[in-house]
């Protein structure tokens, strides 16, 4: 299996001489699996420099998995290439929006409108194929299986495990730990909390002895103390997840778009340096714009 990152910053694109180490690009990410089937984990900046790329396979198939439907996270499916190329398919996976009571077609759907963008869907030349998705069902694409979980974040977000070939990789989105919130002397914190630890034993377990784990870690620990609740996770967040699920290699992502790239290297450092002596600490990465990892 190939993983090749083509955008690792949140929020919103920061390109620029501070970044360019890391790269400014929000959100998406190339996996290959051993039979070269390709699978797209979200679609924000980084998909318009990967479908560049794909121009060389025509016609092809690619199937887009979103986390969720965040800007930064779609912001570059009207800009993917091979949409407007005849004989292609893009096939775009993603959760059912309670809200809206729609499906994952609302993400183009609300983009490609005129207010927004000069092309209509209608005016695409590629085939558009839309799959809903359901927590906890997994789906078969060629090779590899591919089971949806609900995280937590503002809106719905799935995390995604891919298993193909006896290989895998568990990519978060955003997510933030679930946390309790209520007071410890409130009458409702008990049960809550009860959901809070199911809640991360599921997490816990759906990422249980992946190879590789890509996991959403926006903030420092002590930044976060300020940002509770934005939906967002910490490198120590992180490590613990990859401790805890027993992951051979953590990927740290969805990187701080105010960070420039000396002071996210030394965020990084300091975080590791902050763990418990005699811990087991994984393989622990910073995500790179441009980097692969092959297993």
């Amino acid at each position: 299996m190939k993983i090749r990152f083509w955008g690792v910053r949140g929020s919103i694109a920061s390109p620029g001489p501070r970044t360019v180490r890391y790269g400014g690009n929000t959100t998406c990410i190339e996996i290959r699996t051993d039979n070269n089937e390709l699978l797209i984990l979200d679609a924000g900046t980084g998909i318009f420099p990967l479908s560049h790329t794909l121009l060389a396979e025509m016609p092809l198939t690619a199937h887009v998995l979103l986390s969720h439907c965040h800007w930064d996270h779609i912001q570059g499916l009207p800009f993917f290439v091979p949409n407007f190329i005849a004989g292609n398919t893009l096939r775009l996976h993603g959760a059912f929006d309670p809200i809206s009571g729609k499906g994952v077609e609302q993400a183009m759907a609300v983009q490609l409108q005129y207010a927004y963008f000069p092309v209509r869907e209608a005016e695409l030349k590629a085939r558009i194929e839309y799959v809903t998705l359901m927590p906890e069902e997994p789906i078969e694409i060629g090779s590899a299986t591919i089971t949806p979980t609900l995280l937590n974040h503002p809106v719905i977000n799935f995390g995604y495990r891919i298993d193909a070939g006896g290989k895998s990789v568990f990519f978060t989105g955003d997510h933030e730990p679930p946390h309790n919130i209520y007071a410890s002397d409130d009458a409702d914190y008990a049960e809550y909390q009860q959901f809070v630890d199911d809640k991360e034993q599921a997490i816990v377990r759906a990422m249980q002895d992946v190879d590789v784990l890509i996991a959403d870690s926006s903030y420092t620990a002590q930044e976060y103390a300020g940002k509770r609740g934005w939906g967002h996770g910490s490198f120590d967040s992180s490590i613990s997840y990859a401790q805890r699920a027993g992951a051979r290699v953590l990927f740290c992502t969805h990187h701080e778009p105010t960070r420039s790239d000396d002071a996210l290297e030394a965020a990084f450092a300091q975080a590791l340096a902050d763990q418990p002596a005699g811990s087991a600490v994984p393989d622990v990465r910073l995500a790179r714009e441009g980097e692969t990892f092959e297993f």
